[in-house]
């Protein structure tokens, strides 16, 4: 789950990380309010959405009174950011910057390692510098056996290229952010810009915090941060039935067993969708080792409520769960769905193969369901399934 700034900037406080989380705000007159608090001064009008770039899509404004405030808030609520709607702001004060640097600290899977990645050349055009000067952006591996202490903190404030004079300053804020990283069971935790203020004090004026939904059982406090207007209904719906889903732009429902098979159907049937004028795959939906009738018509509901939807492709290969298993409980899951009025109504194309498949096949045939087509091999599938979506 990924978290917004003023989110991010909380969970920071509440690590004794030198930030300001400033006043949340929905309305521009509750903006005005938040300035006044504030103490009526300079005030930065922040955008929050869960993707970069806001400075440069006009998501940032300075406003310099109470009424400017008003007024900057009016201009960014119902911004379009890269297809996010703003819908709550950060009000904070204008803080006095001498001096602009980059800081994270993530997991490193493929070196099963963390990494800190770090900069002294912050602030928006962190990219650029990454891709036109990479000597500038430091890459530290960090053993999570010894962690990061203050010494460390020191070694990687001066790879990443820090004034000599902020490092007492900043070590001890490294040292708190890594402290963030392992409390909260995140993935990612960036600040950019971390600043040096005009008084020499070190800050994170932004924050980017992901969090591993996996570790959410032991962060039941962390539920308070989803932000249910923003997430997609069917992606919501399927997270309650406890189904791993993601919703795709496309028009073939997806549902197979085990995410490494689910990821090649993606790339199956977006391979054969393109003889049927680019036919793409609708979403991502993994039902995992169990094909219980439950699991299947809960699947079925998700994607066949999806307007997008035009054909659904089941593709299964048995293992565990045997092959039979899986067409018994297709058979049931559309009798579970007939009788809470919920038909399948959009042609199914399906493919089993592995253990027992014969049976499952035979299980299918005979049950006669209407809509639904099976055929053997998951090429064949997949272009039956973009076919009848195309028609």
């Amino acid at each position: 789950m990924d978290l917004m700034e003023y989110q991010a900037k909380t969970v920071f406080a509440k690590h004794g990380v030198g930030t300001t989380v400033g006043e949340v705000v929905h309305t521009p007159e509750e903006a005005r309010a938040a300035a006044e608090k504030l103490g009526g001064g300079t005030v930065v009008v922040k955008a929050q959405v869960l993707t970069g770039g806001r400075g440069k899509a006009g998501g940032v404004k300075l406003a310099a009174n109470p009424d400017e405030a008003e007024e900057r808030a009016r201009e960014i609520l119902g911004l379009d950011i890269k297809g996010h709607i703003v819908k709550t702001l950060n009000i904070v004060p204008a803080a006095a910057i001498a001096e602009e640097y980059y800081f994270s600290f993530l997991i490193d899977r493929a070196n099963r390692n963390y990494l800190c990645i770090a900069s002294a050349a912050g602030g928006m055009e962190i990219e650029e510098v990454a891709h036109t000067n990479p000597d500038a952006v430091a890459k530290i591996s960090i053993d999570p056996a010894t962690g990061v202490d203050e010494a460390k903190a020191r070694e990687i404030a001066t790879a990443a290229g820090y004034p000599a004079d902020i490092i007492d300053a900043v070590a001890p804020e490294i040292v708190k952010l890594y402290g963030v990283f392992l409390a909260e069971d995140a993935t990612l935790v960036e600040v950019n810009p971390l600043v040096k203020l005009k008084d020499g004090r070190v800050e994170a004026l932004d924050g980017k915090v992901s969090l591993d939904e996996n570790a959410d059982f032991r962060h039941p406090e962390h539920a308070a941060f989803a932000d249910s207007s923003a997430a997609d209904p069917l992606e919501a719906a399927a997270k309650a039935k406890g189904l791993n889903y993601v919703k795709l732009d496309g028009s073939v429902g997806i549902i197979g067993n085990g995410a490494g098979l689910v990821m090649s159907t993606l790339d199956v049937v977006a391979y054969a969708g393109e003889e049927f004028g680019g036919v793409k795959p609708a979403n991502f939906l993994d039902i995992g080792g169990g094909a219980s009738a439950e699991v299947m018509a809960n699947g079925l509901e998700i994607i066949i409520s999806d307007a997008q939807v035009k054909s659904v492709f089941v593709n299964v290969f048995g293992g565990i769960t045997a092959c039979d298993a899986v067409a018994n409980g297709i058979v049931q899951a559309f009798e579970l769905l007939a009788a809470r009025g919920e038909a399948v109504s959009k042609p199914l194309v399906v493919r089993l193969d592995g253990n027992n498949a014969e049976e499952g096949r035979r299980i299918l045939d005979e049950a006669g369901l209407a809509g639904l087509e099976r055929v053997d091999t998951m090429d064949g599938a997949a272009k039956r399934a973009a076919e009848l979506a195309a028609k």
